[in-house]
């Protein structure tokens, strides 16, 4: 929405907007289609049609695990313990966590995302609250 006001141009001379609004409208087309698919009926031969049980514990500890990581990083705590806290707040959604997959998965997406987007990229965040 927010890149409506740009130039979208065509394939071969891509405007400013060409980009974002194609991503924008092919998640949205990806959001519908799942939103949808979520809703899908399930019953055997012996009952009716029902919706399946709801997984609110998923919706709550994402949406909070989100929200704590943006806040850690506005509050320049480092893009290191953020990410560690997301990947594990992540990992709570789940009822049946392995402890250890979830420390070994930590610290190698950790890892990678700070070879990428700190070493590669070159994004300037803070790594740790003492490293500014």
């Amino acid at each position: 929405y927010l890149a409506w006001d740009y130039e979208i141009g065509n394939s071969l001379r891509m405007g400013p907007g060409y980009f974002p609004t194609w991503l924008g409208g092919i998640l949205m087309g990806f959001g519908v289609v799942i939103g949808g698919l979520s809703f899908k009926m399930a019953g055997d031969e012996n009952q009716g049609l029902g919706l399946g049980e709801w997984a609110f514990r998923p919706w709550l500890v994402l949406t909070a695990t989100l929200a704590l990581f943006a806040i850690l990083m506005e509050a320049d705590f480092g893009f290191v313990p953020s990410l560690i806290v997301l990947i594990i707040g992540c990992a709570l959604a789940h009822k049946d966590v392995n402890w250890r997959e979830t420390i070994v998965l930590s610290i190698c997406v950790t890892a990678g995302a700070v070879a990428i987007f700190s070493y590669g990229i070159g994004l300037p965040y803070p790594l740790f609250w003492w490293s500014q």
